[in-house]
């Protein structure tokens, strides 16, 4: 639906981004995207005369290893939206301009259901809700260094994050200090080679779609090492190997989703990952969350209705928000 599309356009450039008149704005798409890319355009136009359009090539998931190739390719401009098929946001490119404090939205446009992302309901979840929650989350999240993790399927799952801080997105550049993703979650950049346990994916399987059946992983020193034999796992199997790149069996990053509007259906990647209620392990490059491993590319596995537990105090219980006990100092 075209109206559908401009709402969520303008949420993007107006509420998100906020582009201002001073902006050299760029905007990163592909030839399937082009349509939505140049609805942005259009909008963006009404705040600044400075719109320009990247059409990169229809790479799929390995359109990251030309931002890692180029990293200054955002130099010239002051914000950049990254409305790809797949993230760029944890690009050598999109650390550079973060760090060179640029305003970065990755806008991931991935959907596997025929309509476009700029039509999901998700996209009007309540910024300062998410942004409530997030806080809460992180309090507890930066004075603790581990984190368990178990849910009714069965994942029993241990995180670590020694030295790591979290972050979270939710579309708002100015809430994430000048970046930000269209997910909105809380985050942080585990430990690359202490990940161990089970994790039993029952949600969605990143752009792949749909977790039709559960299906047991077994993490050991960071990495997976198996994956069950069920339709849902030889289908994850034969993604992860078309990465050609072994750093993608890595788990680089732990999320909590925070978008009550999302519903975790395997139509869209973005609005899986950002359920309420959910988890997911970001497998492959974090370098841009904080981390330290590069690969060819990332993408997340979805679980339902978890137990968290940073060090010892329970922060979600089945999927909702608790609030644990005072931390004493």
């Amino acid at each position: 639906m075209k109206e559908d599309m401009e709402r969520g356009a303008r949420i993007i450039i107006q509420k998100w981004v906020r582009v201002k008149p001073w902006d050299k704005l760029l905007i990163v798409t592909s030839q399937e995207h082009l349509p939505e890319a140049k609805l942005l355009r259009k909008i963006a136009e009404e705040r600044t005369n400075s719109v320009k359009l990247l059409v990169v090539e229809n790479t799929g998931r390995h359109v990251g290893v030309f931002f890692d190739a180029n990293e200054e390719i955002f130099d010239p401009y002051t914000a950049v939206i990254a409305a790809t098929e797949y993230s760029l946001v944890t690009t050598k490119a999109a650390k550079r301009a973060i760090q060179r404090r640029k305003k970065f939205l990755s806008l991931p446009l991935s959907t596997n259901d025929g309509r476009s992302m700029l039509e999901y309901d998700f996209l009007t979840m309540d910024t300062k809700k998410s942004r409530m929650m997030a806080k809460l989350i992180m309090k507890y999240l930066r004075c603790s260094s581990r984190i368990h993790v178990t849910t009714p399927a069965g994942t029993d799952l241990k995180l670590y994050k020694e030295g790591r801080e979290p972050g979270f997105f939710n579309g708002v550049l100015r809430d994430g200090k000048g970046s930000s993703s269209a997910s909105i979650e809380v985050y942080v950049p585990i430990e690359e080679t202490k990940s161990e346990g089970i994790m039993v994916v029952d949600g969605s399987l990143g752009y792949i779609g749909r977790a039709e059946e559960p299906t047991r992983i077994l993490f050991q020193e960071g990495r997976i090492i198996e994956i069950e034999e069920t339709p849902t796992g030889r289908r994850l199997k034969a993604y992860m190997e078309e990465y050609r790149d072994p750093r993608i069996y890595i788990g680089g990053e732990f999320g909590i989703g925070l978008n009550s509007y999302s519903q975790c259906l395997g139509n869209c990647y973005i609005e899986d990952e950002s359920a309420y209620g959910t988890f997911h392990i970001g497998l492959g490059r974090n370098i841009a969350l904080g981390g330290v491993q590069n690969a060819n590319g990332h993408f997340d596995l979805v679980c339902l209705e978890p137990d968290i537990y940073t060090d010892n105090r329970q922060i979600m219980q089945q999927g909702k928000i608790i609030i644990p006990e005072p931390v004493v100092y």
